[in-house]
């Protein structure tokens, strides 16, 4: 059957830094094509609904599935749903990804019939199974794994038995030269991990996981690495090479097969600490761009989002990724609750700091340990200002006043690493990117002003709300019903990691670090 899979336009913040390529969705091509299934993408990151429009009604798809990892998406991809079954009635319309997973009943009950299920958990699983149904028997729908429909839920979400059975269709996608992060330009995506053992307070990937951590075997991702074209690489993984042993197996592959590229990675500062002998590696083979999530600048915003590390080694982590000469981008929290002395410190440390700092928006997810145990009041249920950038919680200041306060400190980042400043540091490098047709980086450079500002920020709250997401149920409701995980925790054996990390990883989490 011919499957169509959509992932939805650019968030606020990717309107600048970066647009990634939607490796999840070529996954899932994928997996549907070994399957026997013709499948096309569409990415509207880089195309537009006519785009859409005119593919559905020329191609005429048999089933339409749209990807749903950020939850601020969730309003387009029902209108997108609507549109589908009202042009073709007869397509099966489904959704997936991280974010639906967290709220498939409420997409159903938005897309008021438009939309035919829900599939939770990982689709290179789910999807096959799914279209195999449609395809032959509507009726049984409900046993594929992960599935919810207005009518009820399948059998529980299924993990992938091995990473290795599973890749992407990098083929699916007709504008590879579109995605970036940064200065790469082109840059493909690649796994070589998933999942986490954290348990940050205010992410979902250890719930949405099981608290796993599954990794690609040295071959695999060596021969994936191969077949990417694209220059720079970014490695989607939540923390990088937790496992020293895997980080060093796939560099000492990567340098014997003399593969040349350069790679942007995230980490958490003590596995950098930890593993520095991975990073340096890596470093030799084309590291260049290192992610920490930071959080926080101070001890009492580390242990409110529980990052179990200590301010201290989150410095060391800092100085170490300069001493590599890493270029380094870190993430900080602004809690609603700050005032405009919070602001003013935080933004004369952004200053005194080398590092690309970049400032979102303290966010209760579903998902999120926080979304059920967070005790403000929200403020709005209006999906589109879940996005990180938005105030959603109480805030201390008049509203105004914070959005104000907070494009002021992110100013920062323009001003150092963005326009003029950053062109007269990297003209060489963009130059060599013109003169190949890349135009994101540059295009990136003077973006800031027109996507961050305060007014529009302020008036995104003005618009009228056609879907508002359900409150969260109360913590003791979500850990007797057990709705806490999407796919369920394997324990200690579903980590894959080694002794030495394992011990590692449960000294974090009882807080030695603290």
């Amino acid at each position: 059957m011919k499957f169509l899979a959509v992932h939805p336009s650019p968030l606020m913040y990717t309107k600048i830094y970066l647009r990634l390529e939607p490796l999840g969705l070529e996954m899932v091509g994928q997996a549907a094509r070994q399957a026997g299934h013709d499948v096309r993408l569409i990415d509207l990151q880089v195309e537009t609904w006519k785009d859409y429009l005119t593919l559905i009604n020329t191609w005429k798809p048999d089933a339409v599935a749209f990807s749903c990892n950020y939850l601020a998406n969730v309003p387009e991809i029902v209108d997108l749903a609507k549109l589908t079954k009202k042009e073709l009635s007869n397509t099966f319309v489904f959704v997936g990804g991280h974010s639906a997973s967290f709220v498939a009943r409420e997409f159903l009950e938005h897309g008021d019939g438009a939309i035919d299920c829900v599939l939770r958990g990982e689709g290179e699983v789910s999807v096959p199974k799914l279209l195999l149904a449609v395809e032959h028997d509507r009726a049984a729908i409900m046993k594929v794994p992960g599935v919810m429909t207005l009518d009820g839920e399948g059998p529980p979400p299924q993990f992938i038995e091995s990473l290795d059975d599973v890749g992407p269709a990098r083929d699916l996608l007709r504008y590879r030269r579109k995605y970036f992060i940064g200065v790469l330009d082109p840059c493909a995506s690649i796994e070589f991990a998933r999942g986490c053992p954290w348990d940050c307070s205010f992410c979902s990937a250890w719930t949405f996981y099981g608290r796993s951590y599954r990794m690609v075997s040295t071959e695999k991702a060596v021969e994936e690495l191969e077949q990417v074209q694209e220059p720079g690489i970014f490695l989607v993984d939540d923390v990088a090479f937790i496992q020293a042993k895997q980080g060093l197996e796939i560099g000492e592959a990567v340098a014997r097969r003399g593969i040349k590229k350069q790679y942007y990675m995230e980490t958490r500062g003590d596995v950098l600490l930890r593993n520095k002998e991975v990073f340096r590696f890596w470093k030799t083979l084309g590291l260049q761009y290192m992610f920490l999530g930071v959080e926080a600048i101070d001890e009492e915003g580390l242990r409110m989002h529980r990052k179990r590390i200590s301010l201290g080694r989150n410095f060391e982590a800092l100085e170490f990724a300069r001493s590599l000469g890493i270029t380094v981008a870190i993430n900080l929290i602004v809690d609603p609750d700050w005032d405009q002395k919070r602001f003013k410190t935080v933004r004369q440390w952004c200053m005194e700091i080398p590092e690309i700092v970049n400032i979102s928006v303290n966010t209760p997810y579903p998902g999120t340990e926080s979304w059920l145990t967070e005790s403000r009041k929200l403020q709005t249920r209006d999906y589109r200002l879940f996005d990180i950038q938005h105030a959603v919680l109480p805030t201390r200041m008049p509203l105004p006043e914070f959005y104000a306060e907070l494009v002021r400190t992110q100013q920062i980042l323009n001003k150092k690493h963005l326009g003029w400043a950053a062109l007269k540091s990297t003209a060489t490098l963009a130059a060599g990117h013109l003169m190949r047709g890349q135009t994101n980086f540059v295009k990136m450079l003077w973006k800031f002003n027109s996507v961050y500002n305060p007014k529009l920020q302020m008036a995104d709250h003005q618009r009228p709300v056609s879907y508002e997401m359900s409150l969260p149920p109360s913590a003791q409701e979500t850990v007797n019903s057990k709705l806490l995980y999407i796919l369920p925790p394997k324990g200690r054996r579903g980590r894959a990691v080694d002794d030495s990390t394992e011990q590692f990883i449960e000294t974090s989490r009882m807080g030695s670090s603290l």
